[in-house]
């Protein structure tokens, strides 16, 4: 049964997909993977943050960013500001710091709304993966390759596993709700 694996595998990258977007989801807590995506220009090359300064949270709203070379401070605060991620950088001339604000009522409405879409978008792509596998028994028995028991067991077991990574989506959509909606 090792086509189910390869499936289940498939599952599991969804998931963790859903966790690298979820993770870029501000909350108003300062989280280092909003930064995941910004490029600063670094001897004529776009280079990610990540690689250029170190960032840490340093309070539960606010985001330091301190770069390997001090030269960099003012690319990395022009990264920020083209940037979407909707903060304006501080530039104390050793750092650059990102005051996270409290998001609106309204706002934390909204981010449970995309963040429920986010888990709606995960869940199709499991399901998706089910079809393929329910499709590759189906050919597997018309092949001879199975027999009809074992066409019902791979489709049982394949229903199990979606099951189960569902239920993983249904629960990182719940904790992230939970941490929006907490003031």
């Amino acid at each position: 049964m090792s086509e189910i694996k390869a499936f289940e595998d498939k599952m599991q990258s969804a998931i963790e997909h859903l966790d690298k977007e979820l993770a870029a989801v501000r909350a108003g807590r300062a989280n280092p993977a909003v930064l995941d995506h910004i490029e600063v220009e670094y001897y004529g090359a776009a280079t990610p943050l990540n690689q250029v300064a170190s960032v840490a949270v340093t309070e539960a709203r606010i985001l330091t960013i301190t770069p390997w070379d001090r030269s960099l401070l003012k690319a990395i605060t022009k990264a920020i500001q083209t940037s979407d991620i909707g903060i304006n950088p501080i530039d104390d001339g050793t750092a650059v710091r990102l005051a996270f604000p409290a998001p609106t009522e309204e706002r934390r409405k909204q981010l449970a709304k995309d963040v429920s879409k986010l888990g709606e978008e995960a869940k199709v792509a499991v399901r998706n993966i089910r079809r393929d596998a329910m499709d590759k028994a189906k050919a597997m028995k018309k092949a001879g390759d199975l027999t009809e028991d074992g066409q019902k067991t791979m489709e049982e077991n394949v229903q199990k596993l979606t099951d189960k990574y569902v239920k993983l989506v249904d629960k990182a959509i719940e904790e992230k709700q939970k941490e929006i909606m907490a003031v």
